[in-house]
């Protein structure tokens, strides 16, 4: 069921959020429901399609309940002619669309301001006040969705007796795993996941500036492809096979993962109306997770240089493009008090670091009871990448048992 509300932001104007509920199975006895935060920040609720029936084995007898967090989505957007559904290149942006977005949120501040963490952490207290209230209510988030959940627990009283955090993300206030530093994250995660004999002829084929596969990598850069797969497991595992090929003068390998590369992201339920909204992505990375705002491209390139994976992320970052709103009182700070809360990370995490998640459970702890399960070799979205861990885990914590604290993710049929 989809249900569009109307919210006034401080900017005065009226924003519609938009929700869907998916009802729990009439087979099973209704439990309660559970509210489902995309990442992001900029993927709809509709990102968390892929993996629906990992849910509803996760929670049985649960509503889904997906809300599409301001600026994504179905709910308002930052660049509303820009990103509407039937501009140029839809909810994303064509490149002469760019130009007229920017310049709109700089020339309405007070609006672009509207977009921040808090004010879609207050966006959900408001939703979830309606929140039915006949079972047990769970709040679950992945990635930025972690994130948000965590912003919402300080600035409103939601009635949560359970919270599940996918992918934490590391403190706030962090200067070492902060969005300008993916790189180093994406570089060491990549490293640790291939073997030294692996790594040496890695770095072998990079010293080869005139190998004729370079023309097979998408995107022309083996490191930033090698990044990217980081993001699905069964593709990582097939790094040191592409490598030792290369280094044969055998393309096939690399070539046939490049194109079930681009499969598994046409899956992710990211196209049409639900693209990412870039202009949120940019406005709260800038604003509140980029720790080094005077980032140049030149700092970017030096450190990225010997690097073996690359991620993207820095260079968006560098140069200032969007405008910053202030960090507000709630920034860098945890909840007063948390419901039991049960966190799941992979130590293979290339987008929000392993280590990072530990520090802020770890200050997390101080604020409630925290149950941090790992799944081992386990990378980013375990819902979608390790769906076993994640349906036992998530399973045994709703029914009140002790959670393993480790999981290994079985192979593939």
């Amino acid at each position: 069921m989809d249900v569009p509300l109307r919210h006034a932001d401080p900017s005065g104007e009226s924003l519609s959020l938009f929700i869907r509920r998916i009802p729990a199975s009439a087979a099973v006895a209704r439990r309660g429901e559970v509210w489902l935060l995309s990442g992001g920040p900029g993927e709809s609720g509709a990102s968390l399609y892929p993996m629906i029936r990992t849910y509803q084995r996760a929670f049985p007898g649960f509503d889904l309940v997906i809300p599409d967090h301001r600026g994504t989505g179905r709910s308002s957007r930052i660049c509303p002619v820009q990103e509407a559904p039937d501009s140029a290149d839809g909810t994303g942006l064509a490149g002469a669309e760019w130009g007229p977005c920017i310049g709109a949120m700089y020339a309405n501040l007070p609006r672009t301001s509207a977009f921040s963490v808090t004010e879609a952490a207050q966006d959900l207290g408001l939703l979830m006040a309606h929140a039915d209230k006949r079972g047990t209510v769970l709040l679950y988030g992945v990635s930025y969705g972690t994130q948000l959940a965590l912003r919402a627990l300080q600035v409103s009283d939601l009635p949560l007796d359970g919270l599940v955090l996918d992918g934490l993300v590391p403190p706030e206030t962090t200067e070492t795993w902060d969005l300008s530093r993916r790189t180093a994250l994406v570089d060491m995660v990549g490293q640790q996941s291939m073997d030294e004999g692996t790594l040496e002829r890695y770095r072998a084929l990079l010293m080869d500036n005139q190998a004729t596969w370079q023309q097979d990598v998408p995107g022309g850069d083996l490191r930033r492809f090698f990044g990217a797969l980081l993001s699905f497991p069964a593709l990582r595992d097939r790094i040191p096979e592409i490598v030792q090929h290369l280094s044969d003068g055998d393309t096939r390998p690399l070539v046939a993962t490049a194109e079930d590369w681009k499969v598994a992201l046409a899956q992710l339920g990211q196209s049409g109306i639900n693209q990412p909204a870039l202009p949120l992505v940019m406005l709260i990375a800038a604003s509140e997770n980029n720790a080094r705002p005077d980032l140049t491209l030149s700092t970017v390139n030096d450190e990225a240089k010997n690097a073996l994976f690359v991620s993207p992320i820095p260079g968006l970052l560098a140069g200032g493009h969007v405008p910053r709103y202030p960090r507000d009182k709630w920034f860098g700070r945890s909840p007063d008090a948390l419901p039991r809360t049960l966190v799941l990370h992979g130590t293979l995490d290339p987008n929000t670091a392993y280590a990072g998640a530990k520090e802020h459970a770890a200050t997390l702890s101080t604020s409630g009871h925290i149950t941090f399960s790992t799944v081992n070799r386990g990378a980013h979205l375990l819902a979608l990448v390790a769906p076993h861990c994640f349906v036992t885990a998530v399973g045994s914590f709703v029914d009140g048992h002790a959670v393993a604290d480790h999981c290994t993710e079985p192979a593939p049929e």
